[in-house]
């Protein structure tokens, strides 16, 4: 399950973040369940209600052969304690009828036609409040919760703990997302996020199989229902959460701490040593996840909590393909042709990463190719570190590709119908 995507109405999204596109790169993907992203927003409110199929009422729903329970991230700006706080939200909901009065009570706080994304002016205890008020099957999810900017526990959010983000509301904070800068390991090492249920999702902003499902859930569900969903990820059910798949750390873009505009990169250590300040411009650098971990934490690396849920680190197949034939954008019809030969003969992107043993991908692919499979699947990529918005890069064999990550793949058009 992918439950943290956008559509189409969000800014910053592919034209193309309709239902007909998510469903058949996730299908390709290895998904079969996805957040709808953006459900208060009234014109996509409206698509999802006219094109998705109840399943029963279980307040999941179908369409195209996916799964699809209702969900939207939420901008909250507000005063406290004199400081300007900005948190980003991930918000499941149960039903349509449900939607419905969400979007109702907190278009009081802001308007939801605006973006996929709204921003509201309510804290975040009054958000959490409002929405247990309306049904408390509602999950209110610290979205990326250690990114700089809009993370709970972000370098900018002012918080060091979601009891003080949340406040007495907390009791109903149930889960947090790593984000893509951050792992389960990472967050072990903070112990009051011990109780917390670790989720992780792509944030996807378009379609594509290396944005798409690139952090997940893995799901083994007694019945695909919404409260079966609601139950494991509040309790924090083994038996029906058996992992996570994570981006590596360093791939996310806010890992290092750093300025985009300076291309400065720095270790916590490095930045520590120079004040946070930039040695280009003097500013303040952006600080990362890595050193935003290193300040809360109360454990040291390396430590485990007794009651985890596994995790699978992994990058996208294609940027794998990208990185071995040296292509240096990241949209290339030759490597979309070489991932899509493999997602053809094994069926998804995951049964690639997680399942194809060498010698069948061997059978399918060039040798180097394989190699780098394997190695992503063990764990032994090596990624120079992202910073300030700007993406991780893959190191390997000592090789950089510096990847262009901005615009559309520009090939054959799309012929959609293959996938349904």
């Amino acid at each position: 399950m992918d439950a943290h995507i956008h559509s189409k109405y969000s800014r910053a999204t592919s034209k193309n973040m309709d239902l007909e596109h998510l469903a058949a790169f996730a299908k390709m993907k290895g998904l079969d369940m996805l957040g709808t992203g953006d459900a208060l927003f009234p014109a996509w409110f409206n698509e999802l209600k006219k094109k998705l199929k109840p399943l029963s009422d279980t307040g999941i729903y179908l369409y195209k052969g996916i799964y699809w329970v209702l969900t939207t991230e939420v901008n909250t700006v507000y005063l406290q304690e004199g400081k300007v706080r900005k948190v980003h939200h991930l918000i499941f909901i149960p039903d349509f009828e449900a939607a419905a009065q969400v979007g109702d009570v907190l278009s009081k706080y802001g308007d939801l036609s605006i973006d996929g994304r709204p921003t509201l002016k309510v804290s975040s205890p009054e958000l959490v409040e409002i929405l247990m008020e309306v049904s408390r099957e509602i999950l209110v999810i610290p979205a990326h919760v250690w990114t700089s900017w809009f993370g709970a526990l972000g370098e900018f959010s002012g918080f060091n703990s979601l009891e003080e983000c949340y406040q007495d509301q907390v009791k109903n904070v149930y889960a947090l997302e790593t984000g893509m800068s951050s792992d389960p390991a990472m967050n072990y090492r903070v112990s009051s996020l011990d109780k917390f249920t670790l989720v992780s999702f792509s944030d996807a902003h378009s379609f594509w199989t290396w944005r798409l499902g690139r952090e997940c859930v893995c799901l083994n569900l007694l019945e695909v229902s919404y409260r079966e969903i609601f139950e494991a990820i509040k309790n924090k059910d083994k038996k029906k959460i058996l992992f996570t798949v994570e981006t590596p750390p360093s791939y996310g873009r806010y890992h290092w701490d750093g300025h985009r505009n300076c291309n400065v990169s720095l270790s916590p250590r490095e930045a520590i040593k120079l004040n946070n300040i930039c040695p280009k411009c003097g500013k303040k650098l952006t600080i990362g996840v890595l050193h935003r971990v290193e300040e809360l934490a109360d454990r040291p690396e390396g430590f485990t909590p007794s009651k985890t849920i596994p995790f699978k680190t992994l990058i996208p197949l294609y940027e794998l393909i990208a990185h071995q034939f040296r292509i240096n954008k990241l949209y290339s019809e030759k490597v979309m042709k070489e991932q899509n030969k493999m997602i053809n003969f094994f069926g998804n992107e995951f049964e690639v990463l997680l399942n194809a043993s060498r010698d069948e991908l061997e059978k399918v692919t060039d040798p180097a190719v394989a190699d780098i499979i394997i190695k992503n699947r063990e764990g032994k990529i090596n990624v120079k570190p992202g910073f300030d918005g700007v993406y991780g890069i893959i190191l390997n064999n000592k090789r950089e590709i510096t990847k262009v990550r901005t615009g559309g793949w520009k090939g054959e058009k799309l012929n959609l119908e293959k996938f349904f």
